[in-house]
């Protein structure tokens, strides 16, 4: 159950994404994809909530399924990083996430010893979590690995490095890379609800309470 998380993003091992704009409030639950469950391995379930401004906190809920296919594929100039643009802009393409504020997310493949060095918007945040393997963040070359997360100060560039040893499990490394435009509003939150002020988290809680929030089918699109 959420109310205004506006992007929920899981990317699993082939890259499907969910990603939903929760609004006035939605009921939802995320799980692997049946084939994996019955064949077992390793996937990766990320989720990532994204806060709408006060004026959108009410809107009317929405959801996208990304599958693996739609997400744009980019590369590094060398070839040595392959990007897979899920939301928002990078150096003029756009990724399929539709977003109620200016964020950019991507899944960012190193190969051992490569670096990649991308534009960035001055105006926005950014971080990058390592799903797997290990490398370094930032001109000045800040280690983090598998599990990790590096916070990027100002600039127009971000640059990630993979270090020439991976492990055997994950032959390079992997990395969700993020940020967006700061609100720079107030923001409470109770569980899972996410809104401005006390009062309304208080509403929020009643109207989950009587039933009121929405639902979307599992098969929606």
């Amino acid at each position: 159950m959420h109310r205004d998380s506006h992007g929920g993003g899981g990317v699993i091992n082939d890259g499907d994404t969910q990603w939903m704009t929760a609004g006035s409030g939605l009921l939802h639950i995320e799980a692997p994809p049946e084939s994996l469950v019955m064949s077992g391995g390793l996937f990766h379930g990320l989720q990532l909530w994204v806060n709408l401004p006060k004026s959108d906190k009410m809107m009317a809920p929405r959801y996208q399924d990304i599958g693996g296919g739609q997400v744009k594929l980019l590369t590094s100039d060398d070839g040595g990083a392959l990007l897979r643009l899920i939301a928002g802009d990078l150096d003029g393409h756009r990724g399929p996430g539709v977003t109620h504020t200016p964020i950019t997310m991507m899944h960012v493949t190193v190969n051992p010893g490569a670096e990649v060095t991308l534009p960035w918007r001055t105006d926005f945040n950014a971080l990058a979590y390592a799903l797997a393997g290990r490398g370094t963040a930032g001109a000045e070359g800040r280690p983090f690995h598998m599990g990790q997360a590096v916070v990027f100060g100002a600039g127009d560039a971000i640059t990630i490095r993979a270090d020439e040893s991976q492990e055997s499990r994950s032959p390079n490394f992997e990395v969700v890379l993020l940020g967006g435009l700061p609100i720079r509003e107030p923001m409470m939150h109770y569980g899972p609800f996410v809104m401005n002020t006390h009062a309304e988290l208080a509403q929020a809680f009643e109207d989950f309470q009587a039933g009121r929030l929405g639902t979307i089918p599992a098969d929606a699109r």
